[in-house]
């Protein structure tokens, strides 16, 4: 199985963080993704099995992404919607100001890590 949660290159590109949090998806519990974070000295935590509060902030985030796109454009095909999320997360990142950020984009802070 190909993880796309993180890969080799992610970390080149952006640097090793220290932890990564996740649910207790078979995506998360794959041994290459494991195998990944531990060479590479990532500490691994994840929430407890079926106890969504324990990641709120992902769980938003994809509670806005459905709300806010998902639902509001219905897609034809995978390609469309692929590319539309990309556009969503594009404008999320990049262009709406969080008032949970001071008004700030992610992108900004992210960058200034």
């Amino acid at each position: 199985m190909k993880c796309k949660a993180i890969s080799g290159q992610d970390i080149a590109r952006h640097g090793k963080p220290e932890i990564i949090n996740s649910d207790q998806g078979s995506q998360f519990t794959s041994d290459e993704y494991t195998e990944l974070l531990k060479s590479n000295t990532i500490q691994i935590s994840m929430d407890g099995k079926g106890r969504a509060t324990d990641n709120i902030f992902i769980e938003r985030l994809w509670r806005s992404l459905k709300q806010e796109y998902v639902y509001l454009n219905p897609q034809e095909d995978g390609l469309s919607l692929y590319q539309g999320i990309k556009k969503w997360f594009d404008f999320y990142n990049y262009q709406r100001h969080h008032q949970s950020l001071e008004d700030r984009l992610p992108a900004d802070l992210f960058n200034a890590a």
